[in-house]
């Protein structure tokens, strides 16, 4: 993870499958080098940002179910 990215300008986007009540969401900025994700119930809280190669490793783990979410 990287913390050189500054996502306060970024535009986020909500999850497809998000709630409809929007209760279980994660967003993603996509910046130039890194994508930074939040939980859109913390949107004052803090944001994780990392490579988009860790990124794309992250989304095939999660995909794979090497975490129980």
């Amino acid at each position: 993870m990287t913390p050189s990215a500054d996502p306060s300008s970024a535009v986020w986007r909500k999850a497809s499958k998000s709630t409809a009540t929007g209760n279980e969401c994660v967003e993603l900025a996509a910046m130039t080098d890194v994508i930074a994700v939040r939980d859109s119930k913390r949107l004052a809280g803090r944001d994780v940002t990392m490579t988009r190669p860790a990124f794309t490793r992250l989304v095939n783990e999660i995909r794979r179910g090497q975490y129980d979410l």
